[in-house]
């Protein structure tokens, strides 16, 4: 069941990372290059929880105990 929990922590994590970095997208039509907006993003910590929720989801499948 922990197992379980973790996975769920982190699909939402890399819910939320993924949706900040889909909205800060909204930034290059301002006249921004997509330079300005890698450079934007490493900024926010948000942005960070898509790897971050990469890296959990990947423990907890790796780390699943078989019967």
């Amino acid at each position: 069941m922990l197992w379980i929990f973790w996975f769920f922590i982190g699909f939402g994590l890399t819910i939320a990372g993924g949706v900040s970095l889909i909205i800060y997208l909204n930034i290059i039509p301002v006249g921004l290059s997509f330079i300005d907006y890698l450079l934007f993003i490493v900024d926010k910590p948000e942005t960070y929880l898509l790897p971050v929720g990469i890296l959990i989801i990947s423990f907890t499948c790796f780390f699943y105990p078989s019967d």
